[in-house]
This record gives C-alpha cells, sequence and structure tokens, in this order.
C-alpha cells in the first residue's frame, strides 16, 4: 500500500511549506523516541514523519509523489526511506535548532556533516546532609570517578607529535558516493566512519578515545533550605565528551539525615515539647533547642496538650524566593505516675476547691487489715 505522507503529518494536499514544517514539528515531538521509550510503534512513526518531511518540503519531490506516490519517488531518486532513527537527527535538528537552541531532547543541533563528537554522559551522585546544613546551607567536596580528557592527547586521540589526516577515501567529507546504474547512493565512509579524518597513531595512553577513567574532587555548594529528593545540577560536571565533544552534568540528590530533637514538615522544623502538667496549669518558661543554639520560650498559663507554639522564621528558608518557615513546638503533657504524699495531699485539696470528682485514697496494708478486723 502506498504510503499517504499527507496523512501522516495531518495536514491537507495543498499545505504550503510553512504548514508542512509546523506539522513535522508537532508529529516530531509526538513521536520522538526520548518520549516514548521502548516503544517501536512510536519509533517508527518518528521514521515515517521525517520521511513525509523529507518528500514534502521538497518541491520536486512533492511533485512527483502528488503525480506518481512512492514508487515514482523511488524510480527518480532511489529514495527508500530512512533506515534508522539516528538517521534523521541531523535532519531533524536542523527544523528544530531555530526552535530550541543548540541542542534538542539530548541530541546535538545543526552539526558540520561528518563530525562525531559527543555530549559526555550525566553523574550522578547521592550527598547526606544535617538539618542544620540544611537550614544554613552549606559545602561539600565531592570524589568523584569519572572519564576524563585524556591528559596526554587533550581529547584528540591522536598520539602526541603526530596528527590526524584527511581521510582519502572520502576527501574529509565524511560520506562516500556510489553508483548505482542510474543513481547515487550517499553512505557513510567506511573507513573514518563519518568523522572525515583518521588517526593514523592513535593516542597510546587512552588507545585513541580521547578519555581515560580518572577520579576528581568537585566543590559543591549546597544551598539554604534544601530538602530530601531535592536534586542540584552541576553543568559540566560530568563524563567528558567524545572527540572534543561538551562534557555532561553533574547531578546531585540531597537526603536529610535524621534528626534525634527535630522533624522537618516542608519549610517548617517541629519540635515535641514535654511539659509537666504544674508548667501546663501555672505557665513556664523554657530553655529549648533551635537550630541555631537555644532560645526561652514562655508557655502560657492553662496550656493544653497539643497546644503549637510558633517561633516565627525558626525554620527552614526558601530555595527559590524570600521567607523562612517556623519552629513549631508541639506541646506533649506529661502525667506523673507516682506522687509523694505531700503531693497527692495537695492535688486533692484543689480538686475539693475545685469541686471535682476524685477516686478515694488508696489504704496502706497495715490500715486495711486494722478495718476489716473492727
Amino acid at each position: 500500500m502506498d504510503k499517504d505522507y499527507y496523512k501522516v503529518l495531518e495536514i491537507e494536499r495543498g499545505a504550503d511549506a510553512g504548514e508542512i514544517k509546523k506539522a513535522y514539528r508537532k508529529a516530531a515531538m509526538k513521536w520522538h523516541p526520548d518520549r516514548n521509550p521502548g516503544d517501536h510503534h512510536a519509533e517508527e512513526q518518528f521514521k515515517l514523519a521525517a520521511e513525509a518531511y523529507e518528500i514534502l518540503s521538497d518541491p520536486q519531490k512533492r511533485q512527483i509523489y502528488d503525480q506518481y506516490g512512492v514508487e515514482g519517488l523511488q524510480g527518480r531518486f532511489g529514495f527508500s526511506g530512512f533506515g534508522g532513527v539516528n538517521d534523521i537527527f541531523s535532519h531533524f535538528s536542523d527544523i528544530f535548532g531555530d526552535m530550541f537552541g543548540t541542542e534538542f531532547f539530548g541530541f546535538g543541533g545543526r552539526r558540520e556533516r561528518g563530525s562525531r563528537s559527543r555530549r559526555g554522559a550525566d553523574l550522578r551522585e547521592e550527598v547526606v546532609i544535617t538539618f542544620e546544613e540544611a537550614a544554613l546551607g552549606t559545602k561539600k567536596e565531592l570524589e568523584i570517578e569519572h572519564n576524563d580528557t585524556c591528559i596526554a592527547c587533550n581529547g584528540d586521540g591522536v598520539e602526541p607529535g603526530t596528527e590526524k589526516q584527511t581521510c582519502p577515501t572520502c576527501n574529509g567529507r565524511g560520506q562516500e558516493v556510489h553508483s548505482r546504474g542510474m543513481f547515487m547512493i550517499t553512505t557513510t565512509c567506511s573507513r573514518c566512519r563519518g568523522r572525515g579524518y583518521h588517526i593514523p597513531s592513535p593516542c597510546k595512553r587512552c588507545s585513541g578515545q580521547g578519555i581515560e577513567q580518572m577520579k576528581k574532587k568537585v566543590a559543591v555548594t549546597i544551598p539554604a533550605g534544601v530538602d530530601s529528593g531535592d536534586r542540584l545540577r552541576i553543568p559540566g560536571k560530568g563524563e567528558s565528551g567524545g572527540a572534543g565533544g561538551p562534557a555532561g552534568n553533574l547531578y546531585v540528590d540531597i537526603f536529610l539525615a535524621p534528626h534525634e530533637t527535630f522533624h522537618r514538615e516542608g519549610q517548617h522544623l517541629i519540635l515535641e515539647l514535654s511539659l509537666s502538667f504544674v508548667q501546663a496549669v501555672l505557665g513556664a518558661e523554657i530553655e529549648i533547642p533551635t537550630l541555631e543554639g537555644t532560645t526561652t520560650l514562655k508557655v502560657p498559663a492553662g496550656s493544653q496538650h497539643g497546644d503549637v507554639m510558633a517561633i516565627s522564621g525558626g525554620g527552614f528558608p526558601q530555595v527559590r524566593g524570600a521567607g523562612k518557615g517556623d519552629q513549631l513546638v508541639v506541646l506533649k503533657l506529661e502525667i506523673p505516675k507516682k506522687l509523694t504524699k505531700k503531693q497527692e495531699e495537695a492535688l486533692r485539696q484543689y480538686a475539693q476547691e475545685a469541686e471535682l470528682s476524685v477516686a478515694p485514697p488508696k489504704k496502706g496494708l497495715f490500715k486495711s487489715i486494722i478495718d476489716n478486723l473492727s
């Protein structure tokens, strides 16, 4: 069955060049492999959209397609579609370069034909910090194993004292043109693999790869207010790129170590404060811990179990923007399990004056025996 390229891009047969380009952008965004990982149907649709744009954006090819269909193109241009997703990315990035800059979904933008430079992989590390460090901000030094630019060849892959040479097979173009009867077929250069040059003497230190395994220390500034699950992005501190490509990024995942005194709710710092019933009734001034030391908390008379008191600005700052959370003090009333005789008498006197019904005092063993005998 002949392919309907207009249907693929969801446009009318009379669509102009601007409408075709807009439709291709929309289709490519929808079916891009990065947005549909592992989806073979999406990959095929992505390739088909690129194929449709290749034909409909070229006035000569479009005219032949409109008259004779895909078979007419195969007979005139030797066109057989795209072999794989990677075959269309240089064409794809030309369409999206003006729209998204030099990089789109992790694939390089416009490149010179024959270039094989690769962006380095991203690295990820985890850092555990204390509540105090999260509140005030801190700096950490991480030691990271990574692939870095070879110090011998400076990433060129060429043995020092020697040079790259223009590929004699493709004359530096990175592509070979083959004649097949009436047709001309362009393929990636089999000798230089599209680079446009070859290396007679590869670097001995890195075997011509331009990168080597190394350890490096990276200073990371952790801003005040971060929480568990936050991620910091350190540009250019990931793996070095191949063949002179840009380095990847370093991503640092933040985790807060549990605190023996506090816990956190958003930007607020939570402290549970044990309070005797006498302090709750009469009020008290109590020294409590904070993230920056200690402070005195004035507990008003008549405080109840579960009451919450706030210390304004005693919590965590916003990572972006102004303002800080509060330190919230949750009052936890503690009831004594044992009382001295004097304490019990005082409480019974209070109950009597307040006309409260309470349990009678427990009799001692000797008093119970005398009462039973009489």
